[in-house]
């Protein structure tokens, strides 16, 4: 291969490495949803078609994700300490922008045929909280446009939340009330620059 032939691979290599690089980070400011979609873009696209398929409000699953991983990619449970000296494993198999669990992620692979999906992929990620919103009304009737009950359930799974297992969780009230909080607050924002985001951009 020419010696410019290889600068160019070599290059183009590094660009696109720095770019997924940039891609999995998490956004400067994610408590303002309008700046985390200007920041981002791919997400922006990724969140509509979501919303497209599914139903989920953008800014619903957005609450529940910030949440859930702080919108990183590779967030996971601590690891569990015996004695505070031997590590004994995590709480969960939750992984990922969406912290869903190895089971449930199986479920969603196979409900939606998308064996190629990965929890640490944000446009399958924010696709499974749409997946799980719409099973959770489908399954329980809570509206896709109650962030505090759609968390609660997300939290529980579908039976927990039909048996309330959430009442004897106060912490847990305490967590879906703030879901919902900032579900108003980005809906809110949303509002202001939804017909100004542009879905363009590297991504």
């Amino acid at each position: 291969m020419p010696r410019t032939s290889r600068q160019f691979t070599l290059c183009s290599l590094l660009t696109a490495s720095l770019l997924a690089g940039c891609s999995s980070t998490p956004p400067r400011k994610p408590d303002n949803l309008c700046a985390i979609f200007e920041e981002k873009s791919d997400w922006y696209a990724a969140a509509l078609d979501m919303n497209k398929r599914w139903g989920t409000p953008v800014h619903v699953s957005m609450a529940i994700m910030y949440q859930e991983s702080g919108f990183r990619h590779d967030a996971r449970p601590p690891m569990r300490w015996f004695l505070g000296l031997i590590p004994y494993g995590r709480a969960s198999s939750a992984y990922g922008y969406s912290q869903a669990k190895t089971t449930t992620w199986s479920d969603y692979e196979r409900e939606t045929n998308n064996s190629w999906s990965s929890r640490d992929d944000f446009a399958d990620a924010i696709d499974f909280v749409g997946w799980y919103t719409h099973k959770t009304q489908s399954l329980t009737g809570v509206s896709k446009w109650d962030a505090r009950n759609q968390y609660l359930a997300y939290h529980e799974g579908w039976g927990g939340y039909r048996n309330a297992s959430y009442n004897s969780k106060a912490w847990l009230v305490g967590v879906a009330n703030k879901v919902d909080q900032r579900s108003r607050r980005y809906a809110s924002q949303y509002n202001q620059c939804k017909d100004n985001l542009s879905t363009g951009g590297w991504f």
